[in-house]
């Protein structure tokens, strides 16, 4: 089957033909009225903010007319009169355009932070237990397919050199709108989530075991954009995949491993010369700590580097850790996805440095856990350490509850 649709046109996929309203050629309009909206909550006693505008170049001037008029057009944006402003800029996108954005820093650091939960990353992969088949959807301008609640579109007001305006919709740059988008989509999907569809902010896949149970998928899929008139982009759209990048990671009916564009920028990533650079490095590794058995002890050394009143000195053992953690990333294996509750096998082990266990089943491994030794641990005797790492699988607890073995000295 087809694996994207760059040359494809929505009337040769018979599927997506079905559904032709649900790919547009452009967001064209303001959304319809929806069970919830974006708000925006600030902080008591919060005064309307207002920043000076950015110096614009010339060659920008043209860019931002254009947008502009295409977002007041759509109903995107209206002009303001309001005392709130915040200034723009523009960022390049990969395809080299210029996306106009808005700085709301200052207002997201007196906005009341959304608690809406994201789900744990392993355990969305979990789900894809078993699946062959996998479709991808970027819908248009997901932000701005959500409105504005009516008390709030001030907060929203920006600066140009053409006047002031505010957005209508919900717009990029705001603390509270991951989660506010996904909620929208995780209550679209909802009765379909841990079926076929997984959610995660603008991340939405649909995956199926078979290509038959995929084509009924997707026209579930479609209805449910349709009902919700939501409105996806079908040149960015991947059908039918038998592997695809999601999450930082590649996922087939093999398992999941980590994406070779996320081990290209760790093979190139340049020594830290401080521990903020530490931690910038560790941002990205350590995402990908379940497919590298042992990692908080071979990080060890320079996670020390990052604690305060520690002097910051680049050892051999420095070198020796972030080079290894460079190679294990870089060259990790596949790992199985579990099927189902039986077959699971917890091997543990402890040292000094941390405590390390290995998740198998069926004799494939499913993922690895560590972590560092407690100020209290590093002075247990070696049977307490053990103990420790078997109580220490924190991640697959309820995983394998069910008569899974724990063996120890892995």
């Amino acid at each position: 089957m087809m694996q994207n649709s760059e040359t494809l046109t929505p009337e040769s996929v018979s599927v997506v033909n079905e559904f032709s309203e649900v790919f547009p050629d452009d967001l064209s309009s303001i959304p319809p009225k929806r069970e919830i909206d974006f708000g925006i909550d600030l902080l008591s006693d919060t005064q309307p903010i207002s920043i000076p505008p950015y110096y614009m170049a010339l060659t920008k001037l043209k860019e931002l007319k254009e947008q502009l008029k295409d977002f007041l057009d759509k109903g995107f944006i209206r002009p303001s009169m309001f005392p709130w402003v915040a200034p723009i800029l523009f960022v390049r996108k990969k395809d080299g355009s210029l996306c106009m954005c808005i700085n709301y820093r200052k207002l997201n650091r007196v906005t009341i932070k959304n608690k809406y939960s994201l789900p744990r990353i392993d355990d969305l992969f979990d789900q894809l237990q078993g699946a062959s088949y996998f479709s991808k959807i970027d819908l248009w301008l997901g932000y701005h397919q959500l409105k504005v609640k009516k008390d709030d579109i001030l907060k929203m007001a920006f600066r140009t050199p053409y006047g002031h305006y505010e957005f209508m919709v919900m717009a990029f740059g705001l603390t509270n709108t991951p989660a506010a988008f996904m909620e929208l989509i995780s209550k679209a999907f909802r009765q379909y989530l841990d079926m076929f569809v997984i959610v995660f902010v603008d991340d939405i896949l649909a995956y199926s075991r078979s290509e038959d149970d995929h084509t009924d998928h997707l026209k579930i899929e479609f209805q449910v954009l349709k009902d919700q008139q939501l409105f996806a982009k079908f040149r960015k759209y991947e059908f039918w995949l038998r592997s695809v990048a999601f999450l930082g990671h590649i996922v087939s009916d093999k398992g999941i491993e980590v994406d070779p564009k996320k081990t290209n920028a760790v093979k190139s990533w340049p020594r830290p010369l401080s521990p903020s650079d530490i931690r910038s490095f560790f941002g990205l590794v350590g995402y990908y700590r379940r497919c590298v058995e042992g990692f908080y002890s071979i990080a060890s050394p320079l996670m020390t580097l990052t604690q305060k009143n520690v002097k910051f000195i680049w050892s051999e053992a420095c070198e020796k850790s972030f080079q290894e953690l460079k190679d294990r990333l870089t060259s990790a294996s596949v790992l199985t996805l579990p099927e189902g509750t039986n077959g699971f096998v917890v091997y543990c082990d402890a040292s000094r440095i941390g405590l390390g266990c290995v998740l198998i089943q069926n004799g494939k491994v499913i993922a690895y856990a560590s972590r560092q030794l407690k100020i209290n641990e590093k002075n247990y005797p070696t049977h307490h350490l053990e103990l420790a790492a078997v109580l220490s699988r924190t991640p697959w607890k309820l995983k394998v509850k069910d008569g899974a073995r724990v063996d120890g000295g892995y």
